[in-house]
């Protein structure tokens, strides 16, 4: 009786360096029949595209393409309930990455990982472990587990009483947005570009951030994108 053979773990990579691609390409196709590469994404458009016509086991995603941050259709790339979701990336704040695992990643690694790291990561996350270090989890779980604080509480209530209407119309948009272009998003509400971006430059300065992915985070975390009462 012929012996049944293991399909390899199909992976798609999104980052927006094609050095980082081609090199990540060559150490996965290099582990076959283990593992092999069934897509690459530099985009957010090719990320979702590919994902939905391939279903790739595990998604090795990196959370800043092209300035747009990749939390924005994490969810969306895990719909299919078949691909898995490790994040390789450069950012270090652990909020960002927290949040990327409430949003459904199942491990974390730093672009500084080894080879090796990466390799083994992807076969654990594709056996459904979770790679992520116990302090992480530790704070995902109180993160899940803790109540919810009264707004009252919060120390940036004076900062988020300062935003006008229109400028929180404008950040549920952004969250909402799954990443979409500044251009989509304004006329979605009916403004030029320039007259968001002015938007978009109020609400940094007020919120103390410096662009869409910490906005992005902000607004998360202090329920910004919750629609009006």
């Amino acid at each position: 009786m012929q012996a049944t053979t293991t399909p390899p773990i199909g992976v798609m990579l999104v980052d927006d360096h094609q050095t980082m691609l081609w090199g990540l390409s060559k150490l996965i196709d290099g582990e076959q029949p283990r593992m092999k590469v069934v897509a690459t994404a530099n985009c957010f458009e090719q990320a979702l595209e590919r994902t939905e016509h391939l279903v790739p086991d595990v998604i090795l995603l990196d959370l800043d393409l092209g300035g747009r941050c990749s939390l924005d259709i994490l969810p969306k790339l895990l719909s299919n309930d078949v691909s898995r979701a490790l994040i390789l990336t450069a950012e270090r704040k652990q909020q960002t990455l927290d949040l990327a695992v409430l949003r459904g990643a199942r491990g974390v690694l730093c672009k500084d990982a080894s080879a090796e790291e990466v390799i083994d990561a992807i076969a654990r996350v594709h056996n459904g472990e979770l790679c992520i270090d116990a302090q992480a989890m530790g704070r995902v779980f109180s993160e899940l587990t803790a109540p919810k604080k009264p707004v009252k509480a919060d120390p940036e209530a004076a900062r988020i009483a300062s935003l006008t209407q229109k400028e929180r119309q404008i950040i549920r948009a952004v969250v909402e947005g799954s990443g979409a272009a500044n251009k989509t998003l304004a006329s979605r509400l009916f403004v030029t570009e320039h007259t968001f971006r002015n938007h978009l430059t109020s609400i940094y300065q007020k919120l103390d951030v410096a662009n869409r992915l910490e906005l992005y985070i902000y607004a998360i975390k202090h329920q910004l994108d919750a629609a009006p009462h």
